[in-house]
C-alpha cells in the first residue's frame, strides 16, 4: 500500500508539472493544438490532454478555442483526425487524397498534411519500445549489450526489420521516457535563470568538477522534481541535464558506447545514424527535432575550442576535449539542413598488440618497421578512406625510442602518443572572421625545425607546399612520419609526382619506406597492405604484399635500400640485423604472450627494451623457456 501510496503521490506531481508547461506556454501564446500534439507525443492520453488544456484555460482566465469552422488550425486538426482514421481502416493514401481533393479540401492544405503524417509514421516507427520490437514478427534482434553512462546502464538493440534497407541501433535508457524529459526540459529553463553558466563552462558537462554549491542547487531541482528516486538515478538526471545545458543532450549516451565509431546527425528530419564497429552503418531511434538545436549544437561545440560556425564561416572541423572528432556544416552548404558528424576516438586505443591480435599486420612486418623506426628511416602510411592510416601511426609511434623529442603536426588533433614520451603536439588554427590569424600547417612544419625535434609527425600531407616542407625535414636530417590518401604504394608515389602536389621525382628516395593500410570492401577488415621502400631512381621494391584470398601477408622481394642503409649508417652488418629482427619478433610475441594491449603497458616494454635491453632480453629468454 506504501508503495501504491508513493506512486500516486509521483503522479500527483508530474500532473502538476504538466499543467505548469501547459500554463506557461499559453502565457507565451503557443497554440492550443501545439500543445496537444506535443503533450500526445510524449504518450499522454487525449482525455488527460483536454482536462490539462481546460484546466490552464481556467487558471489563467481564457476562453474556450474558437469553433472548428472558424479557426484554420481546429479545422486542420479536423482534417487530421480524419485521414487518420481512414488510413487506420486500411484505406489508401493515394485513394484517400484524390477523394480530399474532389470534395474541396485545397492542395496546400492536403499534401503538407500527408507529409507530416509520413514522417510522424516514421517517427513513430524508431520510437517503438523493447517489447513492441520483440513481437514484431518482421523483426530480427541480431545483438544486444549494455553500456554506461554516468553510472547507469544503458542498453542497445540492433536489429533489422524485413522491408528496411538499414540496420537499426535502438537505445534504451530506462529511467528517460518522454515525459521525464519534459519535466527536465522545465528544470533546464530553470537552470539557467539560477546559475552562472561560467561556472558549468569549467566542467566541460562533468557533474563532479562543478562547485559544491552548483551541485546543490542542481541536486534540489532534481530532488523537488523526482522525489521517489535513488541517489544513483538522481546523480544520473543531473550528468544528464548538465550534458543537455553544455553538451550535446541524448548525443552524449549514445557517445558513451564504446562498440561506435561515428555518430551522424544529418538534419532535424531524420533519425540519427551511427556506424558500429560490427554491424556498419544504423539508424537510431533517437532524433534532433529542430534545425534550431543542431545550430546550437555545433555553435556550443565551436565555443568550447575557441572556433566559430556562422553563416560566414559555414564549416567547422574541430576535436572535443576528449579526442573526439567533430564536423558541423550549415544550410546552405548542405542543402537539406544543418548537419554535424562525430568520429569518436578510442577510449582504448589501438597499439601493436591488437594489431597483431587482429592479424592486421604479421610479426614479420612489425618486426621490420620497428627496425627502420627505431633507426630513423623516415616512413609515409598510406591508405584509403577508413583503411587505418592514422590507427596505424598511433600504433607504429610507441616503437621510437622514449628518451627522443616528438613533435606532430595535425589540422585536427588525431595523434595520441603514450605519456611516457617527449611529446610537443601542434594544431593549426583556421583565420578569424576577418581573414586574419591562420596558421596552417606548412607554418607549423617551417616553426617545428626550429624546435629541435628528433622526429616530426604530421597527421595528413594534402597539399604541395606541406609535401615540400616535409621533404625538407627529412633532407635537414630529420625523421619525418605522415599520412597520405592512397591505396597502395604505387598510387601514392603516382599522386606526390603528379599535378596537384607535383614533387619531382628525385627527392622521393628520401622517403625510404612506404606503409600502405588495406580495408577489404566485401568483409570490411583492415590489414596492412604493402610495404615498399623506394629505390634510388624514385622507382619501388616491394618488400611484402596482403593477399586477400589468404589473408595473408606474403614476402615478395628482398630489401635493397633500407638494409643498406642501416649498415652504412650504423655499421651493422646484415647477419646483426637478422638477429636484430629475431629480437623484436620475440618481444612483439611477448605482448601477444601476455596480452599486455594498453598503450601505457606496452609503452613500458618498449621504454625497458631501449633502456634496460639486457634484463629485458633475459627475462623473455626465461620466459621461453
Amino acid at each position: 500500500m506504501e508503495r501504491v501510496g508513493s506512486f500516486e503521490k509521483e503522479g500527483r506531481l508530474v500532473d502538476k508539472e504538466l499543467l505548469s508547461y501547459v500554463v506557461e506556454n499559453l502565457k507565451n501564446r503557443a497554440s492550443e493544438a501545439y500543445l496537444a500534439e506535443q503533450l500526445r507525443k510524449t504518450g499522454i492520453p487525449p482525455l488527460k490532454i483536454r482536462r490539462l488544456l481546460r484546466k490552464a484555460r481556467k487558471s489563467l482566465g481564457k476562453k474556450p478555442a474558437a469553433k472548428l469552422e472558424e479557426d484554420p488550425e481546429a479545422r486542420q486538426r479536423q482534417l487530421k483526425a480524419y485521414v487518420e482514421n481512414q488510413l487506420s481502416r486500411g484505406l489508401d493514401r493515394d485513394k484517400l487524397k484524390e477523394n480530399l481533393l474532389r470534395i474541396g479540401w485545397s492542395k496546400d492544405e492536403v499534401d503538407p498534411l500527408f507529409e507530416e503524417l509520413a514522417k510522424e509514421r516514421e517517427l513513430r516507427d524508431i520510437k517503438r519500445d523493447e517489447q513492441e520490437l520483440r513481437r514484431d514478427p518482421n523483426v530480427h534482434v541480431k545483438e544486444q549489450y549494455t553500456f554506461r553512462f554516468h553510472d547507469m546502464g544503458v542498453r542497445a538493440l540492433i536489429y533489422s526489420e524485413r522491408g528496411k534497407p538499414t540496420l537499426n541501433y535502438h537505445l534504451i535508457i530506462p529511467i528517460v521516457s518522454e515525459t521525464t524529459d519534459l519535466i527536465l526540459e522545465r528544470i533546464r529553463i530553470k537552470l539557467i535563470d539560477q546559475i552562472n553558466l561560467g561556472s558549468l563552462e569549467l566542467s566541460q558537462g562533468d557533474f563532479e568538477k562543478l562547485d559544491r554549491q552548483v551541485q546543490q542547487q542542481i541536486m534540489r531541482l532534481i530532488k523537488e522534481n523526482f522525489p521517489h528516486i535513488g541517489d544513483v538515478t538522481q546523480h544520473f538526471l543531473a550528468s544528464f541535464l548538465i550534458s543537455k545545458v553544455l553538451g550535446m543532450g541524448i548525443v552524449e549516451i549514445v557517445k558513451a558506447d564504446d562498440l561506435l565509431e561515428e555518430i551522424v546527425v544529418n538534419d532535424s528530419t531524420e533519425p540519427i545514424y551511427v556506424y558500429h564497429k560490427k554491424w556498419g552503418w544504423c539508424q537510431t531511434n533517437l532524433q534532433i527535432s529542430t534545425d534550431d538545436k543542431i545550430v546550437h549544437l555545433s555553435g556550443m561545440i565551436g565555443r568550447k575550442i575557441g572556433r566559430e560556425i556562422s553563416q560566414l564561416a559555414p564549416m567547422l572541423d574541430a576535436h572535443l576535449p576528449g579526442g573526439d572528432r567533430v564536423n558541423a556544416t550549415l544550410k546552405p552548404i548542405t542543402a537539406n539542413g544543418p548537419t554535424i558528424t562525430i568520429r569518436k576516438f578510442a577510449s582504448d586505443p589501438w597499439t601493436i598488440t591488437k594489431f597483431l591480435q587482429t592479424r592486421t599486420i604479421t610479426l614479420e612486418a612489425a618486426a621490420f618497421i620497428w627496425l627502420a623506426i627505431q633507426y630513423e628511416i623516415s616512413a609515409m602510411i598510406v591508405g584509403g578512406t577508413a583503411s587505418g592510416k592514422t590507427s596505424c601511426l598511433n600504433t607504429l609511434t610507441t616503437f621510437i625510442p622514449p628518451n627522443q623529442r616528438v613533435i606532430s603536426i595535425e589540422d585536427t588533433r588525431e595523434i595520441r602518443l603514450p605519456s611516457y614520451m617527449h611529446w610537443v603536439p601542434m594544431v593549426s588554427r583556421a583565420a578569424n572572421p576577418e581573414g586574419k590569424g591562420a596558421v596552417e600547417m606548412e607554418d607549423l612544419l617551417v616553426n617545428s625545425l626550429r624546435m629541435r625535434p628528433d622526429r616530426i609527425i604530421v597527421g595528413e600531407v594534402r597539399r604541395r607546399l606541406q609535401a615540400e616542407t616535409l621533404f625538407e625535414g627529412i633532407h635537414t636530417g630529420h625523421s619525418v612520419y605522415s599520412t597520405f590518401h592512397a591505396n597502395d604504394a604505387e598510387e601514392a608515389v603516382i599522386r606526390l609526382t603528379n599535378p596537384p602536389i607535383g614533387l619531382p621525382k628525385n627527392i622521393l628516395p628520401a622517403l625510404s619506406l612506404i606503409i600502405a593500410q588495406f580495408r577489404n570492401r566485401r568483409t570490411g577488415v583492415r590489414r596492412t597492405f604493402q610495404l615498399a621502400e623506394i629505390m634510388k631512381d624514385g622507382s619501388l621494391n616491394i618488400l611484402m604484399q596482403y593477399n586477400p584470398r589468404t589473408d595473408q601477408m606474403e614476402r615478395v622481394n628482398e630489401s635493397k635500400v633500407i638494409f643498406n642503409q642501416l649498415i652504412t649508417m650504423t655499421g651493422m652488418t646484415r647477419e646483426q640485423a637478422d638477429a636484430d629482427l629475431q629480437e623484436k619478433t620475440a618481444v612483439l610475441q611477448y605482448l601477444v604472450k601476455n596480452n599486455l594491449t594498453t598503450v601505457e603497458q606496452v609503452g613500458r616494454v618498449m621504454s625497458e627494451y631501449y633502456t634496460d635491453h639486457d634484463t629485458l632480453m633475459r627475462v623473455l629468454g626465461r620466459k621461453a623457456k
